[in-house]
């Protein structure tokens, strides 16, 4: 569980979703629970890795929470599953960017350093140890695939500018242009770290090119018999380390999610599973306010 209290975070959860979030989202819904008291939920569900039914009932054991949430009853965990359903993409990176903007408003940096790496969550609640016990009876694993997490860490503030989730295995070299054009809106940088997943001369042509940023990526893809041009030709011979190890910092980011947030991104769907890994992206810039 994480360290920071329930009612603090569930305070900070509302003030965001309200910023990005209409009440209602038509004149004929009900108005029993507003939709920024849902994200919020959801918010919190994610932060104490909690499940939708385990969600209902700490609402019902804990009226501080309710109260701060404004909630007058405990929702139904069908009525916040629904909601998590209808969720768009684009508003959770929204209320992602504006959660960073809080936490770094009081301590605004010049010349950013984004860092772009990717991640496994699970899919489900079983835990390693029957995985392995599976392993060594020769059973192999329950699953074949697993939700890959790609995000835009600003190293600074170790805070998310942009995350997408695909199902794993996974090329992620052709994302790393359409998430740094989002994380570019939000705060101009002067360099962008990736490992060598995202090695192209592309990706360095579009982060010099398009945001006149620094590209630092290893020069690693490919065979030994290649000969390599232009910027890839260049970093490989003279890489400018002592930079590059601020990459780091977006594996301190991905220790401290699933340290102490949560390892998981359960859903039986693809799309359940890709939404859990973006709320819980945003409940850890939440987590970081």
């Amino acid at each position: 569980m994480a360290e920071i209290g329930l009612v603090h975070f569930a305070k900070c959860a509302l003030v965001i979703a309200t910023k990005v979030l209409p009440l209602y989202r038509s004149k004929y819904s009900k108005h029993t629970f507003s939709q920024p008291q849902l994200l919020a939920i959801l918010c919190l569900m994610r932060y104490e890795d909690w499940t939708f039914r385990e969600t209902e009932v700490r609402l019902q054991e804990h009226v501080e929470l309710r109260k701060v949430l404004g909630l007058k009853q405990a929702p139904d965990y069908t009525t916040f599953y629904r909601f998590m359903r209808r969720l768009n993409i684009d508003l959770i990176q929204t209320a992602l960017q504006e959660a960073a903007l809080q936490t770094m408003k009081d301590k605004p940096t010049n010349r950013a350093v984004f860092a772009v790496d990717a991640t496994g969550l699970a899919p489900g609640a079983i835990s390693t140890f029957f995985i392995n016990r599976k392993r060594d009876r020769g059973e192999g694993l329950p699953w074949r695939y697993w939700l890959k997490w790609v995000v835009v860490v600003e190293t600074k503030h170790q805070l998310l500018l942009a995350q997408i989730a695909k199902r794993g295995p996974y090329n992620d070299c052709a994302l790393l242009r359409p998430l740094l054009d989002i994380a570019h809106q939000v705060m101009p940088a002067s360099v962008v770290l990736a490992d060598a997943e995202f090695d192209s001369e592309r990706n360095h042509r579009h982060i010099r090119e398009v945001h006149h940023m620094q590209s630092i990526i290893p020069a690693k893809r490919g065979k030994k018999t290649w000969h390599l041009k232009g910027i890839r030709a260049q970093m490989k011979n003279n890489f400018p380390a002592k930079k590059y190890s601020q990459r780091n910092l977006v594996e301190t980011v991905f220790s401290a999610v699933k340290r102490k947030l949560s390892t998981r991104a359960p859903g039986r769907s693809l799309a359940t599973q890709a939404m859990q890994a973006l709320i819980l992206g945003l409940a850890y810039n939440l987590y970081k306010l």
